[in-house]
């Protein structure tokens, strides 16, 4: 067989549930499922994100920018469904692209996305340290200097302590087992979104009109170049389609939860997006402490101090879903040979990959200790973007190369909802700085040099190499 062939070889699609059978527990159900994604959807991007692009890029506009980021994030799901309900496995794109377009385009995307969950729990974990510290100096606790930022973020910042130690907190929890965690998850995201309907309906009746206007202060663009900073916090559905080989009947109710969750999450950031620039003017939003600020500025500087103390409880989530796609992502991607299989072997008792958790959870807390928010958001939204392309086009090559594989769902428009998907995501990605860019085409280089070095020969679809793999990595001879 050529190289060229075999860079391009395809998984199995009907490995699934053999691979199931290795370790992961199918022990989350529908409503599980809907707060996990739920818990990557409504977090950073309601409590802080919406307000920083407002700030700095699309002023009232932001509604606007949530509302395209919106509509490309639901192509992009639907899509994600359709492949949900057929190959119900863990690692979500990764291994969508690998099924339908071959190994290279896989492993392109995993390592992708080994980057960009990593850093998506950063931006989170930066986050909730901006309103711990608002709580805390609501208390009349002021923190040293040093420990409150990344360098460059304010006077005396050397490193953001509270975000880095959260991400290593996270780790922990999510090494104690997935029912257990699923459990924590699921009651954080009930607190999160009782926080957020109290905000909604409190600051409703202290909007003024006046701050609507101008609505586009920084014009058409600004709004768009919002919406490719916003995108990151409209896709926690990746993050749970990750899980799938943890979650009981998985082709019938990943499907389901993908599409609840988007439509909850979409209600959830629009009525956000109203209520918080209709209380305070823009250029005076506190980037740190959006909502809270903003509160602050109506009277209702009291209720601000419990939103603050929710907003600590409900971003983890976010936080939380992101660690356990990444990884995943990695399991699977160490399961299928691409890299060391080391990190395919789970905890004997919880049946874990912690082998993979405390790695991400280490890489998670350099980035969040020493990177400013923008520049980590940034970072993950071209990732995830490019994730978006390549799975809308592996569900149109999917219903050409095998029209007959059972579907649980089937992504509606085939193939102008993907197109409209792709089209969206390209044009969000072209709003993106030119230093992510770089960033980005440095990381996958590495991968590429990785891949030839080492995933390349030791693919557990290389031809001899199958029935080897699976004897190490189950423990048989």
């Amino acid at each position: 067989m050529s190289v060229a062939r075999e860079i391009f070889r395809r998984k199995p699609v009907d490995s699934s549930e053999e691979e199931s059978a290795g370790g992961l527990r199918r022990t989350m159900g529908l409503w599980q499922l809907v707060a996990l994604s739920l818990g990557g959807l409504v977090g950073a991007g309601v409590f802080s994100l919406a307000g920083v692009v407002a700030h700095e890029d699309a002023g009232p506009g932001v509604m606007l920018s949530f509302l395209i980021a919106i509509i490309a994030s639901s192509a992009a799901a639907l899509c994600y469904a359709e492949f949900a309900g057929t190959i119900p496995k863990a690692g979500s794109a990764y291994t969508y692209s690998y099924a339908a377009l071959g190994e290279i385009v896989g492993w392109a995307i995993g390592w992708d996305l080994l980057l960009e969950y990593t850093a998506i729990v950063a931006v989170v974990a930066i986050a909730v340290s901006g309103y711990f510290s608002y709580v805390l100096h609501g208390v009349g606790l002021d923190l040293p200097a040093w420990m409150l930022g990344a360098p460059g973020t304010g006077a005396g910042h050397r490193v953001d302590l509270l975000a880095a130690l959260l991400c290593l907190l996270l780790a922990f929890v999510l090494s104690r087992g997935t029912k257990e965690s699923a459990r924590f998850e699921t009651v954080l995201v009930v607190v999160k979104l009782g926080i957020v309907a109290l905000v909604v309906v409190a600051g409703a009746f202290h909007i003024s009109a006046g701050n609507y206007s101008p609505f586009l202060p920084y014009g058409l663009g600004g709004a768009f170049t919002g919406a490719a900073t916003t995108f990151f916090a409209v896709y926690g559905y990746d993050a749970m389609s990750a899980a799938a080989e943890e979650s009981a009947e998985a082709k019938k109710v990943l499907p389901k939860a993908i599409v609840l969750s988007l439509a909850i999450a979409a209600v959830v950031y629009l009525l956000v997006c109203v209520v918080l620039l209709g209380m305070q003017d823009y250029r005076r939003i506190d980037v740190h402490s959006p909502f809270s600020s903003a509160l602050a500025s109506v009277g209702l500087g009291g209720l601000g101090m419990v939103v603050a103390v929710g907003a600590i409880i409900g971003i983890t989530t976010s936080a939380f879903a992101n660690m356990l796609a990444v990884s995943r992502v990695w399991y699977s991607m160490s399961r299928d040979g691409l890299l060391p299989r080391y990190f395919a072997r789970n905890h004997p008792e919880r049946q874990v990959p912690t082998r993979v958790i405390w790695p991400v959870g280490i890489g998670s807390a350099l980035i969040a200790g020493f990177l400013p928010i923008r520049e980590a958001a940034d970072l993950t939204n071209i990732g995830i973007l490019m994730a978006f392309i390549v799975v809308a086009v592996a569900v149109v090559v999917m219903r050409r190369t095998r029209p007959d594989l059972p579907r649980a769902f089937r992504t509606p428009l085939v193939p102008l909802l993907p197109a409209v998907g792709v089209a969206f995501s390209g044009w969000l990605i072209a709003n993106l700085d030119p230093v992510t860019w770089l960033r980005f085409a440095g990381w996958m280089a590495v991968g590429m040099i990785v891949y030839a070095l080492f995933g390349y020969r030791n693919s557990q679809e290389r031809p001899g190499r199958s029935d080897a793999a699976r004897g190490r990595l189950t423990g048989r001879s």
